[in-house]
């Protein structure tokens, strides 16, 4: 049996580490998972991860007994310590297994807890924002259909743009009128998104049963008008019934004439 071997990631938010353990996981042949602990009922980068690599297993939190179950079996693990958990959140593990610790750190910040935490440092990309300022909001959606040009509005125009605070770093997950489900990724640093469609069946047959939602890190985030604009960008039950089935129409049209 091979040795497990955990590999430990962390550093600030938007520093490159879920894109730093994606470009890992690419060139993996054996067995691995993927952990994010304190991602809670926003699995944001599980969801991703589990789309785009539908051989790796991902685990959430409430799971952490299957880790150490995979370990001994011969599994290898990567796991992902977001900025705010304490980096002694799975020490026990990292005592308990042959393991590595990446800091993925900006350049231009030097001598960190990361730095001193790390086996091996890892140059990330620039990041904007005092981490003892920033606070963290999220929000699950799972079952919601969101309006496309509402979805825009609030993305682009509003929330990207200090609408409601001051976003450093924004993920979502959202499902959209057409049945797809889309990821966007904002960093205030580049001032831009990149949002992506998943590798996921279209969802046309009443709410989604898979996960979506939204994770904001900021400074001084209204996360009541936040939760009430996301909400507003909701699709009603019959409005997205009509939606689904025009789209069913269209597809069944296409398939016809191809």
């Amino acid at each position: 049996m091979s040795q497990p071997t955990i590999t430990a990631v962390a550093g600030p938010p938007g520093s490159g580490k879920t894109t730093w353990i994606r470009q890992q996981l690419a060139a993996e042949t054996a067995p691995v998972l993927y952990f994010c602990p304190g991602s809670g009922n926003v699995p944001i980068d599980q969801t991703c991860i589990a789309a785009e690599f539908p051989q790796i297993k991902t685990l959430t939190d409430g799971e952490e007994s299957l880790l150490a179950k995979h370990l001994e079996n011969g599994v290898s693990a990567y796991i992902e310590l977001g900025f705010y958990l304490q980096l002694t959140t799975v020490e026990n593990l990292l005592q308990s297994f042959p393991s590595r610790r990446i800091g993925v750190v900006p350049p231009e910040i030097k001598d960190t807890e990361w730095h001193q935490w790390g086996d091996v440092i890892v140059e990330g990309i620039a990041v904007s924002g005092e981490l003892e300022k920033l606070s963290i909001w999220r929000s699950p959606a799972s079952g919601q259909v969101l309006d496309p040009a509402s979805l825009d509005m609030f993305w682009y125009q509003e929330m990207t743009q200090g609408a409601y605070g001051k976003v450093h770093r924004a993920k979502g997950i959202f499902d959209i009128a057409d049945g797809r489900s889309f990821y966007f990724d904002f960093a205030a640093k580049f001032q831009e998104t990149a949002h992506e469609e998943l590798a996921l069946p279209r969802w046309l047959e009443g709410r989604p049963q898979r996960f979506s939602g939204i994770e904001i890190v900021g400074e001084n985030l209204d996360k009541t008008a936040l939760a009430q604009t996301l909400e507003d960008c909701c699709l009603s039950e019959a409005v997205m019934l009509n939606y689904q089935q025009q789209v069913k129409e269209s597809l069944s049209l296409g398939e016809e004439t191809a």
